[in-house]
């Protein structure tokens, strides 16, 4: 008779929980719950080996174990450091690992570019949240951020390597979910990057996955690159019948039209099941998917403001107090605009909407 596992009890700033042996920190932060929880930029509980390398995920431990209660001298990461019974971790309520975070936050953002602007990744960014939840107020680098080339990936996928953190994510999927490894970190040091070393294209059923687990926009979908915002889009979760994976994703609508189409993803903005790329790319039609319900969004993301969720609130109508009457003529410019084309489908343009794809 196999023996059972021991279970270890762990403190995680001030709450307490007991886990199997074997649990590392941030897994049993995660039991807990998402405000105890360290954020994680390079692990992902769906792919094996991960973590260790962004350093976000770095905690303080006040107590080794029972047995040993010295503190452990350095932060640790959480995502790579096992339990011990007894242990004590701070995150939230640790000093040296907020102020720790701050300059990870900084070093993540010393060559990053600052095109938030035009980034399809823009409204569902971690490294966004990360800086706006972690990060300092200004940076002390003066120097010019590194750049790099474009490289083609294929006719889906767009590769901007001058936004990539190195987290790794994008290399573990194709190795462990596609088996089909063409591309991973070139190079060492400040000069490293994602490349496919002999300039192949990511050809792979399953490739369009490196999409989802990017955290930032280095990854970005080529048939969804610049039509639209993801704050205007209403994402759902959908179904079809696929031979090829388990075809549950999530459709995202802006009035009938369908800009895209992702994985489902959890609290912790990691994949439910991977889809193929004929979901991912070719299926664009309201016909192609049967529609569950409305996709579940955090209440601090910006893709809920402004949708059908529950605890919508109705903007009130200012002008009335500002001019002090009804007014009377109110001028509706989306009625008399020539862009207003309510046959025109942005989605299936082949680029972003310039003034040539409307009438003159």
């Amino acid at each position: 008779m196999a023996e059972e596992t021991p279970l270890f009890k762990v403190t995680i700033d001030n709450e307490t929980i007991e886990v199997p042996a074997g649990t590392t920190i941030l897994q049993a932060a995660r039991m807990i719950g998402k405000e105890v929880a360290p954020p994680a930029m390079c692990y992902y509980g769906k792919l094996e080996n991960t973590g260790g390398n962004c350093r976000t995920c770095l905690v303080e431990v006040s107590k080794g174990s029972e047995a040993d209660p010295r503190p452990m001298p350095k932060l640790v990461p959480s995502c790579r450091t096992t339990v011990m019974d007894g242990m004590v971790v701070g995150n939230k309520t640790s000093e040296r690992t907020v102020e720790a975070r701050k300059g990870i936050v900084e070093l993540l953002l010393i060559n990053h570019p600052l095109d938030c602007p035009v980034c399809d990744q823009a409204g569902e960014c971690k490294l966004q949240d990360l800086s706006y939840e972690h990060g300092a107020e200004a940076t002390r680098y003066e120097f010019d951020r590194r750049t790099f080339p474009k490289e083609d990936l294929g006719p889906n996928i767009q590769l901007n390597m001058n936004r990539c953190i190195l987290c790794y994510r994008c290399v573990k999927t194709a190795d462990q979910i596609t088996g089909c490894r063409e591309h991973g970190v070139m190079n060492r040091g400040d000069h490293a990057e994602i490349s496919t070393h002999i300039h192949k294209n990511l050809d792979n059923e399953f490739i369009g996955n490196i999409i989802d687990v990017c955290p930032v926009g280095a990854l970005t979908d080529k048939t969804f690159r610049f039509k639209n915002r993801v704050w205007f889009l209403k994402p759902v979760d959908a179904h079809r019948d696929c031979p090829t994976c388990s075809g549950k994703a999530q459709v995202w609508f802006r009035g009938d039209e369908v800009f895209r189409v992702t994985a489902r993803k959890d609290e912790y903005n990691e994949v439910e099941d991977w889809i193929c790329n004929t979901c991912r790319f070719d299926k664009k039609e309201i016909n192609d998917w049967t529609l569950e319900k409305p996709s579940e969004i955090s209440k601090d993301s910006v893709i809920r403001q402004g949708h059908y969720f529950e605890d919508k609130v109705e903007p009130k109508e200012t002008l009335p107090k500002v001019i002090k009457r009804e007014p009377k003529i109110l001028l509706d410019i989306h009625t008399v605009s020539q862009v207003n084309e309510p046959d025109r489908d942005l989605s299936k343009i082949d680029g972003p909407a310039t003034s040539n794809d409307y009438k003159d």
